[in-house]
């Protein structure tokens, strides 16, 4: 299992940036497929963007590509997200997630919410208008 620690949340303008980071801590030696959901109220949770920790692939959302970049410091066990242009509707509480795979299962089935078994705690993005 593997802990996992959201922070950089808050509250923003729109078009303002925010940088998300995710700490991760006890059994970080296998290879993971890393990925941030967020869930809006009322709406499902869905993927934003994921990381291959093995290094190598990432994979965006539609709605977030051009906007958002996903990025891993390996040596600090870390996982971030940059969020430049942020729109409302980017507004929910964004989610680290992990779960062990190959480098094909993660570039295929990242933004599938059910197979991850290592969920942070959340920390809320508000963007407005």
């Amino acid at each position: 299992q593997v802990h996992l620690v959201e922070s950089g949340g808050g509250s923003v303008q729109a078009g303002g940036s925010l940088r998300l980071s995710c700490a991760a801590s006890g059994y970080v030696h296998n290879l993971y497929c890393m990925a941030w959901f967020r869930q809006a109220p009322g709406k499902e949770r869905e993927g934003v963007a994921s990381i291959y920790s093995g290094g190598g692939i990432t994979a965006y959302a539609d709605s977030v590509k051009g906007r958002f970049t996903i990025s891993q410091d390996v040596a600090k066990n870390t996982l971030y997200l940059q969020m430049n242009s942020l729109k409302p509707e980017d507004t929910g509480m964004y989610y680290c997630a992990a779960t062990v795979s190959t480098r094909d299962w993660c570039r295929v089935n990242w933004g599938r919410v059910v197979p991850y078994n290592n969920w942070g705690q959340g920390t809320q993005v508000t963007v407005s208008s």
